[in-house]
């Protein structure tokens, strides 16, 4: 199976004829022009590769169709809006054409009550996601339109890639004769290169979708190893996964002011991988709340995400949990820093 790499890896036609005189001279003389402008005369490659941004408003279903596209888990889900919070690039190779997805965090309207650092930081880091990619997936649900569908779609209007609409979770639709109509009128909305029905839970037209973003990448070399399928590290995928075993857990109960940092990540000499994960939240009883009665809910948390890790790490993993109280930190530039929510520079 493929591994999450634990450090980051940075990442046709025919010649033109210069035989006759193009008013600089020689041949050799216009090559050596060229070469000093930067600019060459090889033929472009075969292969193709390109960014491809992701977007939408919370839970309409981005990390879902990035993990189905993969093949598996680089991008964490539940129900819970908001589950993203850092740009994840997933990197698809096929027959010559390299798509690097960057699965974003939900664009939301900044509430009074959560008009916090993380908050602002999520938003950010799903517009700074749009420039300068090749294409963008902009996914709403189903027939649903709303504010922050509104909102995404003003933030595309200076985007000058191809933007390619996807309606997702179309299985979930009652009437199904609704959707004709509604696809003809979100045409009008914008000039999208594409309108594509999906349901990303099933796999329903993603193949369509995927052939509409390959033919739309430049010529280029790849720029990450074709078995390479995230930026990722596995110290971040699992802090990730536990987060995600959180939110599930919870439900309601969860406290959006939770974060997890890994503070041990080593293999043993039997191959063993031992993992041990801070827990923060803001206050005591959300604390207790992690913890559960009699400790019960912390231990669930753990052999789910433990189980998760075994299989994404291809490892026997042990996994030590622990919860710490540390007020404010959600709306602490500093405290977002130092864990870790840093948007990438170009």
């Amino acid at each position: 199976m493929s591994h999450t790499p634990e450090d980051n890896v940075t990442p046709s036609g025919d010649a033109p004829d210069h035989s006759t005189d193009n008013g600089v001279g020689t041949p050799d003389a216009l090559e050596g022009m060229l070469a000093a402008a930067g600019v060459s005369d090889q033929p472009l490659p075969d292969t193709r590769c390109g960014f491809v941004a992701i977007v939408g408003r919370p839970n309409v279903g981005k990390s879902t169709l990035m993990n189905h596209i993969l093949g598996q888990k680089v991008s964490i889900t539940s129900r819970r809006p908001q589950t993203t919070r850092h740009q994840v690039m997933g990197i698809h190779t096929e027959e010559g054409t390299q798509c690097v997805f960057v699965d974003t965090p939900g664009i939301h309207i900044m509430q009074r009550d959560r008009n916090k650092a993380i908050n602002r930081f999520m938003n950010q880091a799903a517009t700074q996601a749009l420039r300068d990619v090749d294409a963008v997936v902009f996914i709403v649900d189903r027939t649903r339109w709303m504010e922050e569908d509104q909102i995404v779609l003003e933030k595309l209007a200076h985007v000058k890639a191809p933007v390619i609409l996807v309606v997702n979770k179309i299985d979930w639709l009652k009437d199904k004769t609704t959707l004709a109509p509604w696809l003809q009128s979100l045409q009008e909305r914008r000039d999208f290169a594409a309108i594509i029905p999906m349901s990303a839970k099933n796999g329903t037209n993603i193949d369509l979708l995927l052939e509409n973003v390959m033919k739309r990448l430049p010529q280029g070399e790849h720029m990450f190893a074709d078995d390479q399928i995230t930026n990722k590290s596995s110290r971040f995928l699992a802090s990730e996964l536990v987060r995600e075993k959180v939110m599930r857990q919870l439900g309601d109960e969860l406290p959006y002011q939770m974060t997890v940092e890994i503070e041990e990540f080593k293999t043993d000499q039997r191959g063993t991988l031992h993992i041990s994960a801070l827990m923060m939240v803001e206050r005591q009883g959300q604390k207790k709340i992690l913890i559960g009665e009699n400790g019960e809910r912390i231990k669930n948390i753990g052999r789910e995400a433990r189980l998760e890790m075994e299989r994404a790490f291809d490892a026997k993993v042990m996994l030590n949990l622990w919860v710490k109280v540390k007020r404010g930190w959600s709306d602490d530039e500093r405290a977002l820093k130092s864990l870790g929510y840093t948007h990438d520079k170009d």
